[in-house]
């Protein structure tokens, strides 16, 4: 089986004449088709809302696209939060072992704060002084996470989170200082490929929320189902289908909200990946190949690029642009040029015959990509490309030049030659 890139060729031709590969390339057709599914997808909801997970794609340009269909930042930094508050963006702030700082210009952005840990609430007391109005908390059940399709995640050795003892206290606390609305936050699974995790998530989640409100007689604004929808990275694996999603979701909120009369409860989500990973690629070209014990393949992007192959051993499809029906009867490993083993793209990867100067796609790598990169070996990061629906592209992030390795030591003249 194979994935069908967003681009062809011919335009990748057109676009390395201007902007030499490497370079991250997003869809702007498919970020905007995908926007108007989630919107839809949770329309049966008042008060939804995506903040999208600024980690994910750290891009203005990106972030002001999903602007346009009302969605907002998940934020958990403060150069995020600045980005978010620059581009006038609602705010979620879901952060852990947070600066009292990041706090306070948080508050001042009018953005959401969610504690991450019980001490957090006297942590924000002394950041705050005067506590917002609305506040959300952050739940971890312990233990580990299953649907009936096997097992999620393993809550109970993450660092995020309260049990709900904390949870209530937490909230009975902060009533009593003055907050007067409340959220509830749980981030379980990390990119599930399944429609059962948000409606089951949904459901403790919404069981949890009547409890707390019947123990601290609190009133429950908002629900926030964070991220965890995850991608088909592998072409033999089934897409989660947002709109059935939604559909499930709402059919556990009119069960266990309906009768206990809190229908005006809003839906919040924190999707990055799935908002974004399949509208981007990286795009990279062959340069050089190597015959020992295997057959390797060496492309000028490297892990400084796309880190996931190489610190999650994560799977990402490689298309050879120009020989898509071209038979797979090669096998490659696909490196960078990084000073360590790890740095693959690819691993004993069946692919057609890839000559030099040939193009290379690697899919769904519009999340959790260029913002994933360092610059280990002095390797410079990329530029970031878009291609608009009608064929034309901008690029909205220029790469990286040996002056921008160089910045930090501006105050020095050991080097002034290199600024």
């Amino acid at each position: 089986m194979a994935k069908k890139p967003f681009v062809t060729l011919d335009k990748v031709k057109e676009i390395a004449a201007v902007y030499p590969t490497p370079f991250h390339l997003y869809d702007e057709k498919g970020i905007r088709e995908n926007a108007k599914r989630v919107n839809e997808a949770f329309a049966w909801n008042k008060g939804f809302r995506e903040y999208f997970a600024v980690k994910a794609t750290p891009n203005p340009y990106i972030l002001s696209i999903l602007k346009e269909y009302g969605m907002g930042c998940d934020c958990s930094s403060l150069p995020e939060l600045m980005l978010a508050k620059e581009l006038d963006m609602p705010i979620m702030f879901s952060s852990n072992v947070t600066p009292y700082e990041e706090y306070q210009f948080c508050a001042e952005a009018g953005g959401i704060i969610n504690l991450d840990d019980f001490t957090d609430v006297e942590h924000i007391e002394k950041a705050l002084g005067t506590l917002p109005e609305i506040m959300c908390c952050r739940y971890n059940p312990g233990g580990v996470y299953k649907l009936t399709n096997g097992i999620m995640d393993n809550p109970g050795d993450a660092k995020y989170g309260m049990s709900e003892a904390q949870m209530t206290e937490a909230f009975r606390i902060l009533k009593e200082k003055g907050v007067k609305k409340f959220g509830i936050h749980a981030f379980l699974a990390s990119n599930t490929v399944t429609n059962d995790y948000y409606p089951q998530l949904a459901k403790d989640l919404f069981e949890l929320a009547v409890r707390l409100k019947k123990a601290v007689g609190v009133e429950i604004a908002f629900i926030n189902l964070s991220g965890g929808v995850g991608v088909a990275y592998k072409p033999d694996q089934t897409p989660n289908d947002i709109t059935v999603i939604g559909a499930r979701v709402h059919e556990v909120y009119d069960e266990v909200f309906g009768p206990e009369g809190m229908d005006d409860v809003a839906i919040y989500t924190e999707m990055g990946r799935y908002m974004l990973g399949p509208y981007g690629g990286l795009v990279t070209k062959a340069i050089h190949e190597k015959h020992i014990y295997k057959e390797y393949i060496g492309v000028d992007a490297c892990a400084a690029n796309l880190m996931r192959p190489a610190i999650y051993d994560a799977y990402h499809h490689i298309t050879v642009l120009g020989k898509e029906d071209a038979p797979c009867d090669h096998v490659y490993d696909i490196t960078g040029s990084l000073c360590e083993n790890s740095d693959k793209f690819a691993k004993d990867r069946a692919l057609p015959k890839i000559d030099m100067g040939d193009y290379l796609f690697i899919h769904d790598a519009g999340a959790h990509g260029y913002s994933m990169g360092y610059q280990y070996n002095a390797k410079l990061r990329s530029a970031e490309i878009l291609l608009h629906e009608d064929g034309t592209f901008d690029m909205i992030r220029r790469a990286e030049t040996p002056k921008d390795y160089f910045a930090t030591f501006d105050f020095s003249d050991i080097i002034k030659n290199l600024l």
